[in-house]
């Protein structure tokens, strides 16, 4: 049978669960996985289900799963679980999170497509090229920033592209696009946020003697560095550990913290609550 994955966010009351599981049973189907958080803070309830469903399509599930929790208020998606997500991955000179995002595609460790990736020098073109991918180059300055995005989102449009991923994208992200896209542009952040910010972080955490390095997935927002944290991890050091050094043991860091957002995003295990995120992984 067709297997769906599902997620819920509303309002938080009782009867929403019950609700949910009657429909899926109303169409015959079984519940395989099911996540689900209550937010005492927000009162938001958050939830990502699994189920198998005979004979059905995915716009008949939505409105028929739409209709039986529509007292709920409900924000509800639904996505056949064959149906996978379309990134558009952007980069600038820095290949390594770009390298490391096209071999795990191609090892079906990301259960993602990637159509396209733009950036806005050359440097990356026959790396791209050699998977067979399409290379756009966007040139960025200050004159043609407003055009180069306007062409981005065509883009997005043109090639039905579900969110873009920033893989050391050295250019800030417009408002306009910000607002157009927000909660689909993922960006890897070189430093455990929200320290450490701007140019040589790893120079900086070295200056400071820090015992702790990382690097953090997030929404991009209009906020620069301050969008929803996804994803984020750290690696230990010591003072015999030197500025090049934590380059080196960073680079690491950021290939496996976005990998794994883009995972968690491409599976639907990401909502957003404010400016705060709900992580089923």
């Amino acid at each position: 049978m067709p297997r769906f994955v599902l997620t819920l966010r509303c309002p938080d009351r009782p009867g929403i669960v019950r609700g949910l599981a009657s429909g899926v049973f109303s169409i015959d189907g079984n519940i395989v996985d099911s996540s689900q958080f209550s937010d005492v803070t927000t009162g938001g309830f958050f939830m990502r289900m699994e189920f198998d469903a005979p004979d059905v399509n995915g716009d008949e599930v939505h409105t028929h799963l739409a209709a039986e929790l529509a007292e709920f208020d409900p924000e509800l998606t639904i996505r056949p679980q064959e149906q996978r997500r379309r990134a558009l991955v952007m980069v600038s000179k820095q290949d390594h999170c770009l390298v490391d995002l096209l071999y795990r595609t191609g090892l079906g460790e990301l259960p993602v497509d990637i159509p396209l990736v733009v950036s806005n020098h050359e440097t990356t073109r026959a790396t791209v090229e050699a998977h067979g991918i399409p290379f756009v180059h966007l040139p960025v300055s200050t004159d043609t920033k407003p055009e180069a995005e306007r062409q981005l989102r065509e883009l997005v449009e043109e090639h039905d592209i579900d969110f873009i991923v920033l893989a050391r994208y050295m250019q800030i992200v417009s408002d306009e696009t910000c607002e157009a896209l927000y909660g689909r542009i993922i960006n890897i952040h070189h430093s455990f946020l929200p320290a450490f910010k701007g140019a040589k972080p790893y120079h900086q955490a070295f200056d400071r003697g820090v015992k702790v390095i990382g690097a953090t997935a997030h929404y991009v927002t209009a906020d620069l560095d301050e969008g929803p944290i996804i994803h984020q991890d750290v690696a230990h050091v010591n003072h015999a550990v030197g500025p090049d050094d934590l380059v080196v043991i960073g680079r690491d860091i950021e290939r496996l913290v976005l990998a794994r957002a883009v995972r968690l995003h491409a599976e639907d295990r990401v909502l957003l609550n404010g400016h705060r995120t709900v992580v089923f992984d």
